[in-house]
């Protein structure tokens, strides 16, 4: 695991959440969801909020819980977040340049963070890291095989 890589991918994800939660129309207007004008409707805003709020949520998971399990798990979930957004974004947002970006952005984000939970990891020594990959396996649940 590249715990680094995953940090870096909670913190921009949380400051990207806490910035649409304060202003829905950093997504409303890239994804279409704003009016011609410019401007994002209450219900789009609202509506908008909570995706915000979990994205900031989950980001201050990958950037602050311990390495290991809890780390893995967030992971787990940013990558489920960013591929579902990727399924209903893509579609339901309206015009297909939109449909195909938020795709391509979404299926990024989610990639970084598989990146980040295969890649081998190195300590600040230079050693690396010891560490199970794949799923959450419980304690004492003898060594992994395989």
């Amino acid at each position: 695991m590249k715990v680094s890589l995953l940090r870096a991918v909670g913190v921009a994800t949380a400051a990207y959440g806490v910035a649409v939660a304060a202003a829905p129309g950093l997504l409303a207007r890239p994804s279409g969801l704003a009016g011609d004008d410019g401007r994002t409707a209450p219900g789009i805003r609202t509506s908008l909020r909570p995706l915000a709020w979990r994205d900031a949520v989950s980001g201050l998971a990958l950037a602050l819980v311990p390495d290991g399990p809890a780390l893995r798990t967030a992971a787990y979930v940013r990558i489920a977040a960013d591929f579902g957004d990727a399924v209903l974004l893509g579609a339901t947002l309206p015009g297909r340049a939109r449909r195909v970006g938020a795709v391509a952005v979404s299926v990024g984000w989610g990639a970084l963070s598989v990146a980040g939970l295969l890649a081998d990891g190195q300590k600040a020594d230079g050693q690396k890291q010891e560490g199970r990959r794949g799923p959450i396996r419980p304690r004492g649940a003898g060594p992994r095989r395989g």
